[in-house]
């Protein structure tokens, strides 16, 4: 990862030493922008590029919060990544004016402040700079700039989850990916244009799923809702369904992605399966690159979202695994009963755990090889009313030596629903079969 650091040309400071204007700004000023909040705002901000794109733009990133350099055990981390279509625009420019609120209302907005305080924030403006600069034409439905400059489709680009995907992987993909394996992300979201939507998990989809019933379902699909409600419900108008007159109607303004159309290689499907990052797709404008002069009503359409949405990441419990001896566990299972991942989510580093959950009572368990299990029944209550899930650490009395790489393989983990490994397929057929009776009970009552 770059470092940011020099300066440019005092002609590309003067947009951010004279405050962040409602227009597009090209990939210069948008680095000029982020380098000016850090030099005014070191305490709570640090800059940094995780990478370039084929063209050699930086990918930079800006941190929030009261520790920025560095994790900080029990603070969760967060991400927005918006521009990943290099023709799909308002997000880039909403990342832009996010940061510009956070660190001009810190210390001043109750909100904002516990926010910096209780959570670290990671904000990409732009995945594809160069698609961006690629776009001369502003228009509302296509665009080239949509590719990157490999002419790739970033967002088709990541390992599949249930089928191979066979391309190569691109530098903006690559960066995303080392990325989400560094840092130990709660909660994600992805901003597009070209709709108006939230749009959730899973992407792509196989019967073990209910891909036959149109919807392909994750473990969490209760949660991912609640995520999606949360953006539509606090945007201006994202809730109504209907306000694209060119798209499907969607209810209360959400969708299970694969329910709107299957995409195989999507980013917020990677996330949730091997980032264990419970991510969702924000598409923000009818129009892929509306004129400059509808970026403030766009802020202000989205501010109230885009807040409420952060503090999502403290919903649920988050923990550390720990020896007799108070030293953390790394690489030890917890998950939540009855919502197992096919790559189960097991502690970092620092043997932490964060599970996103919705108030209510759960049976945790933590499993370290070779060392047993441990359950814990606990009630969580609403973590974001409070800005911090629900604490609690496990201790194993006696620990054996665990393996340091216990990341599942890239690779499709729902293949053919008949060779799923005997491990996994007992709670799968159950999905699948409760997915058949509700069907049959909802034709019954005459449903539609």
């Amino acid at each position: 990862m770059r470092e940011a650091g020099g300066s440019l040309c005092l002609a590309l400071l003067l947009p951010a030493l004279l405050g962040l204007e409602f227009s597009y700004h090209r990939s210069e000023q948008l680095g000029t922008f982020l380098e000016e909040v850090h030099r005014r705002h070191p305490s709570i901000t640090a800059l940094h590029s995780v990478g370039r794109s084929v063209a050699g733009r930086d990918l930079w990133v800006l941190v929030l919060g009261r520790f920025p350099t560095q994790h900080t055990i029990g603070i969760p981390e967060f991400k927005y990544i918006a521009n990943m279509h290099g023709d799909e625009t308002v997000g880039r420019e909403l990342l832009l004016h996010l940061i510009d609120f956070l660190v001009t209302n810190d210390q001043s907005d109750p909100v904002v402040t516990k926010l910096i305080d209780s959570t670290r924030i990671h904000i990409m403006p732009s995945m594809n700079p160069d698609g961006f600069e690629a776009t001369t034409v502003h228009d509302c439905y296509y665009s080239e700039g949509r590719f990157n400059k490999n002419g790739k489709d970033l967002n088709r680009n990541f390992p599949d989850v249930f089928n191979s995907n066979n391309v190569t992987i691109q530098p903006e993909t690559q960066a995303v990916i080392n990325w989400i394996k560094n840092e130990t992300f709660v909660l994600s979201a992805n901003l597009h244009g070209g709709a108006l939507v939230a749009s959730y998990t899973f992407d792509n989809g196989n019967p073990a799923t209910g891909s036959l019933q149109g919807y392909s379902r994750s473990q969490d699909d209760d949660v991912f809702i609640h995520l999606a409600k949360t953006y539509s419900s606090n945007h201006a108008s994202m809730y109504k369904g209907n306000e694209c007159g060119n798209k499907p109607v969607f209810p209360y303004g959400i969708t299970n992605g694969y329910a709107w159309y299957q995409l195989q290689g999507g980013m917020q499907d990677y996330n949730y399966i091997w980032g264990q990052c419970f991510e969702i797709t924000l598409e923000l404008s009818c129009c892929k690159y509306p004129p400059a002069s509808q970026l403030q009503a766009f802020w202000n359409d989205n501010k109230a979202a885009l807040i409420e949405y952060i503090k999502q990441v403290h919903l649920g419990i988050k923990g550390q695994v720990l020896d007799r001896h108070g030293q953390p566990i790394p690489n030890v299972i917890v998950e939540a009963k009855g919502r197992e991942h096919i790559c189960p989510y097991r502690t970092n580093q620092h043997g932490e755990y964060y599970l996103l959950l919705l108030p209510g009572s759960y049976v945790l368990n933590a499993t370290a090889p070779g060392s047993g299990s441990i359950l814990k029944t606990l009630l969580v209550p609403n973590g974001p009313e409070n800005f911090s899930a629900l604490k609690y650490d496990f201790v194993f009395s006696e620990v054996s030596t665990i393996a340091r790489d216990a990341s599942c393989p890239t690779k499709p983990l729902y293949p053919d629903f008949e060779t799923i490994s005997a491990a996994v397929k007992p709670t799968l057929h159950f999905l699948a079969l409760m997915t058949v009776l509700y069907t049959v009970f909802k034709e019954e009552l005459g449903e539609t």
